[in-house]
């Protein structure tokens, strides 16, 4: 069983661990990688963001982040499933615990860079409401793909 709940310190690890691992499987870890997985509380929780996590069976196996760029805006970002845990609907999960997070926060955009080569999350944004499109410049070099919601 999935479950997905709000960040506390005690996931700090495994957020960074989970992104750390995917981004170091695909791609190049950069400093702007860092200094979001080196202080999430810092870096999102106390500017107005928040971050999910999906335990199995207790276990942290999902992170995503929502990123507060400023008081309408938000950046979906730092998604990120276990290898042992896909199959499962995870990122799904998180992907509408961040959507409604969002609402919650009063956001009336949504928007989240990604790769090409992540087929399987651009059709997961896909199904979540994202529309390629958006135009904004990126802090990732890996990333040439952006997507938007109107929430």
């Amino acid at each position: 069983m999935v479950e997905i709940v709000t960040y506390d310190p005690r996931y700090e690890n495994d957020f960074k661990m989970l992104n750390y691992a995917w981004i170091r499987q695909l791609f190049k870890v950069e400093e702007f990688d860092k200094k979001l997985l080196e202080d999430p509380e810092g870096e999102i929780i106390a500017k107005g963001g928040e971050i999910l996590i999906a335990l199995m069976d207790g276990v942290a196996v999902g992170t995503c982040a929502l990123i507060r760029k400023n008081d309408h805006v938000f950046e979906l970002a730092k998604m990120a499933v276990s290898e042992a845990a896909r199959g499962n609907k995870i990122g799904w999960k998180l992907g509408l615990g961040i959507v409604e997070k969002a609402k919650d926060f009063g956001a009336s955009r949504l928007f989240l860079e990604t790769n090409s080569e992540l087929k399987p999350a651009i059709n997961l944004y896909k199904k979540l409401g994202f529309r390629e499109n958006c135009e904004t410049e990126s802090l990732y070099d890996r990333c040439n793909v952006k997507m938007e919601m109107d929430l």
